[in-house]
């Protein structure tokens, strides 16, 4: 079947988090299953126009007049990467803002006209989409538009984090020229707003999020960030797809970014790399203490309030025990980058490093026993794949794509793959964090076992693009 793709960013050409990284896989994915898939997106200033040849010209009636676009395309790995060419992105420097903490103040009226040249493509081209895939709030309107202009493609949104929901003031509604139906807006009635990723929720034939578990999160109050009563209303066509993770990039046998690679066979290569790991991150260097890592953004989506604050600042309290390592990697909210440098400056067993680094994200998610990650909530995560993946057994909350994609070693020894705490509170973490050390000291045969498992799970693209491949022939039948 014919597949378009609509996101704001795909992998290897533009990318701000895991959306791009979903695209850059997915895609591909499907493509080797037969399947004819093509991805579009905007063309943006710094992309690399090399290899790009012109595919389209057409214009899009919007902002008072006719807007003139174009499009350039280019192959990879047999998926044909489309960018919509307009000042709009080309003469941006970034995706949303100049950079992420200040958005562009027109992304309304952008992403508008991203949506609506959807349609344009497609009558230009005359590419007989069977499905259109819209990714998150910037594709929200694109189901409306096709209905619009008369093009029976089938339609499936999905929801990456429902918290970005993409909301603008009704002027920039006015500006598509188009009368956009009461329920693409939300708020009080004098205060009415455009909501984008509502438009895809109420308009898309079918909707997906990125897990099992965050798909019945979202339905509820507490994770449903005041649209869970519209995904209540659509729970028939609600569907949680679990992402996978790119396996060729993420791969202990082969890592380009150390050389002392591993496998579930042979983990000597692992405990090397933790040896020189613990080393250069002036940590010291002794095989009998576990070694944790956090990967990840410094905010408090990432269970750094618990971790820190509080009346029961735990990660104080765990490494005054001097029982376990942490190396902690990222940059975000400064409050909680100089609390955890004070405890850098109080306690030997913890390394600090605000960066972001693809190869201290390998080296140190390799050389790690296990991997902490109590988030407040995870749509689906990655790096609890990754750490799976290179048999670094995760310690999390149970919420998300981390309930899907991990076995509790306590409750399930032997299927067991990492362990998980149900509430977030620095007691609940401080109870996993203790779990995990003990099943380090008591249990290296268990341990052994765990990391072995954890390993062979198949968390590939193949498994997840079948999923979609299912889905989208329900659709397609209907046509």
């Amino acid at each position: 079947m014919n597949i378009l793709m609509v996101s704001s960013e795909a992998v290897p050409f533009s990318k701000s988090g895991g959306l791009a990284d979903v695209l850059g896989s997915l895609s591909p994915a499907l493509k080797k299953k037969g399947e004819d898939v093509r991805v579009f997106m905007p063309m943006y200033s710094f992309i690399d126009r090399k290899g790009f040849r012109k595919s389209s010209s057409f214009s899009v009636e919007m902002l008072g007049g006719a807007e003139e676009l174009s499009t350039v395309s280019k192959k990879v790995d047999g998926v044909e990467y489309v960018g919509l060419v307009h000042p709009y992105f080309t003469e941006r420097k970034g995706i949303y803002g100049d950079t992420s903490f200040t958005p562009y103040p027109d992304n309304g009226e952008r992403f508008m006209l991203f949506a609506a040249s959807v349609a344009g493509y497609l009558k230009a081209t005359g590419y007989d989409a069977d499905i259109v895939h819209c990714h998150d709030w910037t594709a929200g309107l694109v189901p409306f538009f096709l209905k619009e202009n008369g093009i029976k493609a089938k339609t499936v949104f999905t929801i990456h984090n429902l918290a970005y929901q993409g909301d603008f003031s009704r002027y920039d509604a006015v500006l598509s020229g188009l009368k956009m139906p009461e329920e693409f807006f939300s708020g009080a009635p004098d205060s009415r707003r455009l909501n984008m990723l509502k438009a895809g929720l109420e308009a898309s034939d079918k909707i997906t999020t990125v897990s099992p578990t965050y798909a019945n999160e979202i339905q509820t109050g507490e994770f449903g960030c005041g649209l869970d009563w519209l995904l209540r209303d659509r729970k028939e066509d609600l569907e949680g797809i679990l992402n996978g993770m790119d396996t060729s990039e993420w791969d202990s046998k082969h890592d380009k970014f150390f050389d002392e690679h591993y496998s579930s066979r042979n983990l000597e290569g692992k405990a090397a790399l933790k040896a020189r790991v613990q080393k250069e991150y002036g940590l010291e260097v002794n095989p009998s203490i576990p070694l944790f890592s956090m990967i990840s953004r410094i905010a408090d989506q990432k269970g750094y309030a618990e971790l820190l604050g509080g009346n029961h600042p735990v990660l104080d309290e765990l490494l005054s025990k001097k029982d376990f390592q942490l190396i902690v990697i990222g940059t975000g909210d400064k409050h909680y980058e100089e609390k955890l440098l004070e405890l850098q400056a109080k306690h030997s067993g913890i390394s600090v490093n605000l960066i972001f680094s693809a190869k201290a994200a390998h080296e140190v998610e390799g050389a790690s026993d296990f991997f902490l990650m109590p988030s407040r909530y995870e749509p689906c995560g990655l790096n609890q794949m990754y750490s799976l993946h290179y048999g670094t057994l995760p310690v999390a909350h149970k919420t998300g794509g981390l309930a899907d994609t991990i076995i509790d070693i306590t409750e399930n020894p032997d299927k067991g793959t990492g362990f998980l705490f149900d509430s977030l509170s620095s007691e609940a973490i401080e109870d996993g964090v203790n779990r995990a050390i003990q099943f380090y000291n008591e249990n290296k045969d268990g341990l052994g076992k765990a990391i072995r498992r954890a390993m062979t799970e198949d968390l590939s693209w193949d498994r997840s693009a079948g999923e979609y491949i299912a889905l989208y022939n329900t659709l397609v039948r209907r046509k």
